[in-house]
């Protein structure tokens, strides 16, 4: 597996490219962080538009921001697949060499051996390279409000810090063992110049290392980095095995080792290159309430009490950029990167299914609500089977609440294609699925109960053997040498200069 560009060895390198490719606009009029500038950056997403940096955000009281902010840096697929290093048509070759990276095959051979090469160099570049002096601890501000937060929906509760690495480690465990390490992007509410709210679901790696020291009776150390580069930003977003540190797995998209350093205040390990670090401990038992605040399903989610981080201490470049985002109902960022990791995730769904043959999950479903799937069908009951492998397969699949499985001839990501199969391939009291009682996302506000909900699984594919007693239709099909004639007859007229009329 090759990379197709350089590596980005932090957020400005990658911003320098971005520029270069005339993909980078520099705004400086005056940009209010409440509403006005995130209305501004779903207007650039939406318009396929460049990485925006603020360079005149104005806070409360129109007081001028001390740093410039970046936002939609992911805001198009080839962005997305830039941070990977990639072109974007490489990542589903990407995808497949993460799936053989997880299950390698037996080696056979010296030939083979030295194939695999890549896959061994990706391997080392997952050991950190722990450094004792570091760009992002150069200076350290006084408090949060030296960061420009935005406030992004108009019913908000406050400023959402909206791109936060949050490192964290078990219990137990010791600050080098970054093998140990969990990153998570987790919405931090400013609640005051030294404090934090990280809403961070239980099922997410933060929270299970927060339950081992409250268990302990012990704060937890946390450090949140803002400004990381583009493979640790995106490897903190991947929905990686609970096994596989964030932090290690960056080394590999990143095509080189991540450096790391120690914290300043805390026993933990921190990414070298990032712009800011925030510094702090989260206390047992210690809560506030979180939200409201718009978030990807397009509506605000209810307030509940999260952990609160005091900040211990806050260190930055000497000149720090601060990266931000909005979420909201799709298209948005974190959609935009939803569908490039689409791509990426499935070479390892056919690892353990091998008869799917693609999957969709629908950006305007919020993302993974939705999922369609082609298979390779070959038996009775294989949609069934593969519905149910599915929602089992990932946790972040259990918060998908419906399955539609076609047959390979169907174009899983084209509605018409779905719906013809929906409408003719699929019976309601025979093909759907009903489960109750699944675990599901707390922001579904559909679900009966906060976290609890049913599944929906459609099989729209053909159906043989003892599914049916009827002989099944044909499907229509023109001959490949008709279509080719009436193809090449046309072009040749498009082709063709306009005809003059006769004087």
């Amino acid at each position: 597996m090759q990379r197709d560009l350089p590596v980005f060895p932090d957020l400005r390198s990658f911003l320098a490219w971005c520029e270069a490719r005339g993909e980078l606009l520099a705004l400086p009029e005056p940009v209010p962080l409440r509403h006005r500038m995130a209305a501004v950056q779903l207007a650039a997403l939406r318009a396929g538009g460049p990485v925006l940096r603020f360079d005149h955000a104005v806070g409360e009281g129109g007081a001028r921001a001390g740093m410039p902010v970046v936002a939609n840096l992911f805001g198009t697929r080839a962005r997305v697949a830039a941070g990977l290093g990639l072109a974007p048509e490489a990542v589903t070759e990407f995808g497949a060499f993460l799936a053989a990276l997880r299950s390698p095959a037996p080696v056979e051979g010296m030939r083979d051996a030295l194939s695999r090469w890549p896959m061994l160099r990706a391997a080392l570049s997952t050991r950190p390279k722990v450094l004792s002096r570091a760009p992002v601890q150069e200076e350290e501000a006084p408090d949060l409000t030296a960061i420009p937060v935005q406030t992004c929906w108009p019913g908000d509760a406050g400023p959402l810090v909206t791109w936060p690495v949050v490192v964290t480690r078990p219990h137990g465990s010791a600050p080098g063992d970054t093998a140990r390490y969990n990153l998570g992007v987790y919405r931090a509410q400013v609640i005051g110049p030294d404090r934090l709210i990280l809403r961070w679901l239980p099922h997410r790696g933060g929270a299970a290392h927060h339950r081992t020291w409250a268990r302990a009776g012990e704060p937890m150390p946390v450090a949140i980095a803002l400004g990381a580069d583009p493979a640790t930003l995106l490897a903190a977003a991947l929905p990686l095995p609970e096994t596989v540190s964030e932090l290690t797995f960056s080394g590999v998209l990143r095509g080189t080792r991540t450096e790391i350093v120690p914290a300043r205040e805390v026993p933990l390990m921190v990414p070298a290159r990032a712009e800011i670090v925030v510094e702090g401990w989260v206390h047992p038992g210690e809560t506030a309430p979180e939200g409201p605040f718009g978030d990807h399903t397009g509506y605000y989610n209810a307030v509940e009490p999260f952990p609160v981080m005091r900040v211990a201490r806050i260190t930055h470049r000497r000149d720090p950029l601060y990266l931000t985002t909005i979420t909201g109902r799709p298209p948005d960022e974190p959609s935009v990167i939803g569908e490039v990791f689409n791509d990426l995730a499935l070479p390892v769904i056919r690892a353990q299914i091998p008869e799917v043959r693609d999957v969709w999950l629908p950006p305007a479903a919020a993302s993974y609500r939705i999922a369609v799937v082609s298979i390779d069908k070959r038996y009775p009951g294989q949609a069934r089977r593969v519905m149910l492998a599915l929602w089992g397969m990932l946790a972040q699949f259990s918060y998908t609440k419906m399955v539609i499985v076609v047959d390979d001839d169907i174009d899983a990501r084209n509605w018409d294609d779905v719906a013809w199969a929906l409408a003719t391939r699929m019976d309601p009291s025979r093909d759907v699925t009903i489960l109750e009682n699944t675990p599901m996302d707390y922001l579904d506000f559909a679900s009966p109960a906060p976290g609890l909900a049913g599944k929906l699984g459609i099989d729209a594919t053909v159906k043989i053997g003892a599914e049916t007693a009827r002989d099944w239709g044909e499907v229509m099909a023109a001959d490949p040498g008709d279509v080719a004639f009436a193809e090449a007859l046309l072009a040749r007229h498009r082709a063709a200069p306009p005809l003059r009329r006769a004087s």
